[in-house]
């Protein structure tokens, strides 16, 4: 590999530990991620592919090489699965990580940064906002083909790379402790909203309660469905889900609310006009038609109950997330000026009370999906 056209010596150093094919002609910033530092490596040998070198966040992972086992073992399973049943795959391709000279696939380097490198899927792109149903429908089966083909491989495999991440009762209790300690004073001026999670709280506990009795089981999800994780290609079909550094055991509503709660509301998450937050239904139908088609195959009968369920979860939690935060005076968000996470905090509240309001129609609409589906298959066997 030859690196002559490299101009910073710091990067040159993190290339030359991994085992790169080509001569890498430029290094440039790539993305707008919040946690990785992301690189795109244009190769001069047009034989050899481009690469995406990230420095992973490791404030925010704690166990990097926990984290990089955990890709490694779902990506070759993926891999595995794909090559033995090439109809399997719709197509996706998986996320390739290139190993370390020293056989490891990441580096970690004298000032304590850990370093890793992806193959680049060349043509692909990817989306902030859904537009269209078409865009919303693949979302859904990417993540559902994700969920689907995972459905096999023993969910205790991985290490839980950020803790209690989706546990809304740890959420709900770091909350209540902020509350009580109002190390800002800023506790008076949000009393309504305070009540307001006071009120949801057992009812936003129910898919909680359900894993720990253990009527819900674990299985490998993404736990991070925002639609930029999923890469498109120029017909806008999927090319292939993305970022998996929070890829660990959990819920399949999990990933099915997240998702749901990124492409439904028609305002920005951060919206101070809450009357610009309305819901976009035929995008929410599109993504559970493409959802449902990949993922009703190995779904349970409690598993497709709590699809609703997550639906209603993730604005509420990712509130109580954001509103701790402003009580705990925006240690953990990025501001861009004064009260911005109570307003996040409010939008999303917003979004749930809209979502309460057209509950029932979005239940019926999960669950003639999956009467559709059924009777499509029925048909196909005759």
């Amino acid at each position: 590999m030859n690196l002559a056209h490299l101009h910073s010596p710091d990067t040159l150093s993190v290339v030359e530990k991994f085992d790169i094919s080509g001569e890498i002609a430029a290094v440039t910033a790539f993305g707008n991620g919040h946690i990785n530092d992301t690189f795109l490596l244009k190769n001069k040998d047009r034989k050899s592919p481009d690469y995406l070198l990230q420095r992973i966040n490791h404030h925010v992972f704690k166990d990097i090489p926990g984290l990089i086992d955990n890709i490694d073992r779902v990506t070759s399973y993926l891999k595995n699965k794909v090559a033995k049943d090439f109809t399997s795959g719709k197509g996706q391709k998986v996320l390739h990580l290139v190993p370390s000279k020293d056989q490891k696939f990441y580096h970690k380097d004298l000032e304590g940064n850990y370093w890793r490198v992806y193959v680049f899927l060349d043509g692909s792109r990817t989306y902030d906002i859904v537009s269209t149903e078409k865009q919303a429908y693949e979302g859904g089966k990417a993540f559902g083909w994700f969920q689907a083909q995972l459905s096999g491989m023993d969910p205790m495999l991985l290490s839980e790379t950020i803790v209690d991440f989706h546990n809304i009762r740890k959420r709900l209790s770091d909350f209540y402790a902020t509350v009580d300690q109002d190390v800002m004073g800023r506790l008076s001026s949000v009393g309504s909203q305070v009540e307001f999670i006071k009120a949801r709280e057992q009812s936003m506990s129910v898919i909680y309660n359900w894993g720990r009795s253990g009527v819900l089981p674990k299985r490998i999800t993404h736990n991070d469905t925002k639609f930029n994780n999923i890469l498109f290609d120029k017909d806008d079909k999927v090319a292939c889900v993305i970022d998996l550094d929070t890829v660990m055991a959990g819920h399949v509503a999990y990933d099915f609310g997240d998702a749901i709660r990124t492409i439904i509301n028609t305002a920005a998450e951060d919206e101070r006009d809450l009357e610009k937050i309305q819901l976009n239904i035929p995008l929410f139908k599109a993504y559970a038609e493409g959802y449902i088609e990949e993922a009703y195959s190995f779904l349970t009968a409690k598993e497709i109950d709590s699809l609703f369920l997550g639906v209603m979860l993730f604005p509420y939690m990712q509130g109580v997330r954001f509103l701790t935060d402003y009580l705990q005076g925006d240690t953990y968000y990025k501001v861009a000026y004064p009260g911005h996470n109570l307003s996040r905090a409010r939008s999303q509240f917003q979004l749930l009370v809209k979502l309460e309001e057209q509950s029932e129609h979005l239940r019926n609409i999960i669950f003639s999906t999956i009467a559709e589906h059924e009777k499509s298959n029925q048909n196909s066997t005759r």
